[in-house]
């Protein structure tokens, strides 16, 4: 696909015009060369022609993750013999998918990253300790390499976990930014004070952020970011949003106001129910069509988030859509005693309880048939006092109270970080 370097300074109207333009494309490619579309193309009554615009794209059905789970490799545009690597998605929602990689979207991938990186200000003099997986069939560990690779900054791998493993990485090599699931910060942190380690001096001075939410709606930090810059108000941290699915990731600017788009590499939009688009203000269901995908491309995925986004030109000087923090996941909607939560909602509260050392929830269909919450909580006070407390604190600021659990922490960590999980685990549906 073409490079279009600066592209995310142009114009709105430049943008949107280059955005057709690759759509066309791959629409082009997707009569000529997928099962799924072909069929869906014939069977809906549609021409590709009659697509020209992003906003003919309401013409399109949309798909989501059943169809994926259900027709699997009729999404798949090429051969065996193409396809260079295989990647699965990590089964929050069920079975996972396996999505192939050619070397034209490898390159892609680290395309994506490189803009990602440079989004947030790195650069070539930069090193990166990588904090995350690189391997088990997770995507994103392996896009950060590549990505890395093509800005041309030095990289450190050393997974994910073992945080002695991490400060002896940090104190040898010196990275200056690292990629993490934000709550090992933490971690890191209470490792470093136990080991008498200046961590508020070390090298590292930005944090690039996976798998939890760190901003509200008004991007003010979670209580999860305010406990991270409290600690550590020297690391800046950047919060980048993607999934195996799109290829693609929305990361945040220096002034932190949501994740931008990467315009030649997907085009999103936020539908409501019925698939019809919302107003800005209004949170929809982010929905993707990529872009300069040869393996799997998709029209019109319903990611199953909920965001909402602006668009109006940011500080940095980028035209870009920004989508704002993920409220929840459509799937993981919770109807608890006439209130509708996201678990993005409890993680907040329970994150800015400085006496619980970790956590799950879980969420059931009860005896009656409408759905129950439970948190199993570690911590060193078990009293029926703090029980208590937990659950006024839930009250006053969502009016509902959960179930809640004491348990040993050894437990809640294995439940936490199970041995063929790439991300840590603190939702569990078992609806």
């Amino acid at each position: 696909m073409p490079e279009n370097k600066n592209i995310e300074f142009c114009s709105p109207k430049e943008i949107k015009c280059l955005q057709e333009q690759l759509l066309a494309q791959t629409l082009e490619y997707l009569q000529q060369n997928s099962p799924f579309y072909k069929q869906m193309f014939a069977k809906e009554g549609i021409g590709i022609s009659d697509i020209k615009t992003i906003e003919d794209l309401q013409k399109l059905p949309t798909i989501s993750k059943r169809e994926l789970q259900h027709y699997g490799k009729d999404f798949w545009c090429v051969g065996r013999e193409k396809i260079i690597d295989y990647v699965t998605t990590s089964g929050t929602l069920g079975e996972p998918v396996t999505v192939p990689l050619t070397e034209q979207d490898l390159q892609r991938l680290a395309r994506n990253e490189y803009l990602s990186f440079t989004t947030a200000g790195i650069t070539k003099q930069d090193i990166m300790q990588l904090m995350t997986t690189i391997d088990r069939r997770f995507m994103a560990g392996f896009a950060y390499y590549m990505g890395a690779r093509e800005l041309g900054c030095g990289i450190v791998r050393v997974g994910n976990g073992i945080p002695q493993l991490q400060w002896d990485t940090i104190k040898r090599i010196n990275p200056t930014f690292c990629m993490v699931v934000p709550s090992f910060i933490l971690k890191l942190v209470e490792y470093a004070k136990e080991s008498g380690i200046d961590y508020r001096a070390s090298s590292l001075k930005k944090a690039i952020c996976i798998g939890e939410v760190l901003r509200d709606s008004e991007f003010n930090l979670s209580k999860l970011g305010e406990r991270i810059q409290s600690e550590w108000p020297e690391l800046e941290l950047f919060t980048t949003y993607a999934s195996t699915e799109m290829q693609s990731s929305f990361t945040e600017c220096e002034h932190h106001c949501g994740g931008h788009l990467q315009p030649e590499l997907i085009i999103v939009e936020f539908l409501d129910d019925a698939g019809a688009p919302v107003p800005e203000g209004t949170p929809g269901e982010v929905t993707i069509t990529t872009l300069g995908i040869t393996g799997m491309p998709l029209l019109k995925f319903r990611t199953g988030d909920i965001c909402d986004r602006l668009s109006a030109p940011c500080k940095c000087g980028r035209n870009t859509v920004r989508l704002k923090p993920v409220l929840g996941r459509k799937g993981q909607m919770i109807k608890y005693k006439g209130t509708t939560l996201y678990p993005p909602a409890l993680n907040d509260i329970l994150d800015n309880i400085p006496q619980i050392n970790c956590y799950i929830i879980e969420v059931y269909t009860n005896s009656i048939g409408t759905d129950s919450i439970r948190i199993r909580i570690a911590s060193q006070d078990r009293s029926d006092e703090f029980i208590k407390m937990v659950k006024d604190i839930f009250r006053s600021k969502i009016r509902v109270a959960p179930d809640i659990s004491i348990e040993p922490q050894e437990l809640i960590q294995k439940a936490i970080y199970p041995p063929m999980s790439r991300k840590p685990i603190k939702f569990i549906d078992l609806r």
